[in-house]
């Protein structure tokens, strides 16, 4: 062989090793985490700090909208990017309120009581920084599973074990009654078996009892009447220096239509007439107060403000920020 050749040859061997090496470094993909950043967003509402905790989502058919044609139903979500081919993603949020003297919970989330993309409130709130044993208050909007599940862990023990549990008159008097659960069909008593069972660890604990609409449940936060979707739904209005929230649970489940149209009731409406009626109140309210809104199905985090549109009302997310604190 030449010396020409035995040069080129060696160049096409190092060459072919060399490419060799570059595939296998973009063969190994680095590893990557499969999960979007942690669950949880924190914000001030005047002197109280509230941190948005998400359980994680479900998918709703559209089927479940009751009181508009589909095909309209659709161009509410096509207008809005949503992809509900499949069902629409609807988030599962609580909400965690430091006012200083309590560490107050808003509603638990679903624990295993939905599958697998449910069920993180728990882990979130750690965290964010905080352990369930440092909670005091669980004010519950109403007792629906996504909800009330995330209550007690695999063995029906409480997760927050020095929490005092607080839930409306008229939505315990309903979901809590064994004889009422009992008459219904076996098929028809899901609800009420999953509220009773996470509900039952803090009542023989003497930890649970129940509210009245108007309450003042701490100092600042206040329970609103807000029923129609349960027989007792209700939400809670916190007032902090000049600031305000509405933390108002399942007033709306749909983003996408129900504030373009709040006649849209749901099928887990108890009182759908009643649910449209109290979600109008609440929208026109919301829009004259110009307050903070906390809800538990809106996209994540949850917390924004309502704006008048020309088909009814508009949602306007909060912006991602650094949490701004009077002392700052």
């Amino acid at each position: 062989m030449s010396m020409i050749s035995s040069h080129w040859s060696r160049r096409a061997l190092v060459a072919a090793i060399s490419v060799g090496w570059v595939a296998a470094a973009q063969a190994e993909v680095p590893a990557q985490q499969q999960e979007q950043a942690s669950g949880w967003f924190r914000m001030m509402v005047g002197d109280t700090e509230v941190t948005a905790l998400y359980d994680g989502h479900t998918t709703l058919d559209t089927s479940l909208l009751k009181g508009m044609e589909h095909d309209e139903i659709l161009r509410h979500l096509d207008a809005l990017f949503i992809d509900a081919e499949n069902g629409m993603q609807t988030a599962v949020n609580a909400f965690l309120i430091h006012t200083g003297q309590n560490l107050v919970l808003v509603d638990a989330g679903s624990a295993a009581c939905f599958g697998p993309t449910l069920g993180q409130v728990e882990q979130n709130l750690r965290a964010s920084g905080y352990a369930p044993e440092q909670v005091d208050t669980i004010l519950m909007t109403h007792l629906h599973p996504d909800h009330v599940c995330g209550l007690v862990d695999e063995n029906g023990e409480a997760v927050y074990p020095n929490a005092e549990l607080r839930a409306s008159e008229g939505d315990a008097d309903f979901w809590l009654d064994e004889e009422r659960s009992q008459a219904l069909p076996e098929e028809e008593r899901a609800f009420f078996t999953m509220a009773q069972e996470a509900v039952a660890p803090y009542q023989e604990a003497g930890r649970f009892s129940p509210f009245a609409p108007g309450d003042e449940l701490l100092m600042g936060i206040v329970a609103r009447d807000t029923h129609g979707h349960t027989p007792g739904h209700a939400s809670f209005m916190l007032n902090s220096g000049d600031d305000a929230m509405l933390v108002w649970g399942d007033v709306v489940h749909s983003y996408g239509v129900q504030f373009a149209d709040p006649s849209v009731a749901i099928e887990f409406d108890s009182d759908p007439e009643q649910a449209v009626h109290t979600r109008e109140a609440v929208l026109e309210r919301a829009v004259d107060e110009k307050h903070w809104v906390a809800g538990a199905h809106m996209p994540f985090p949850g917390i924004g403000h309502i704006v008048e549109d020309e088909e009814g009302y508009r949602w306007l997310p909060i912006e991602f920020a650094p949490i701004a604190r009077d002392s700052e």
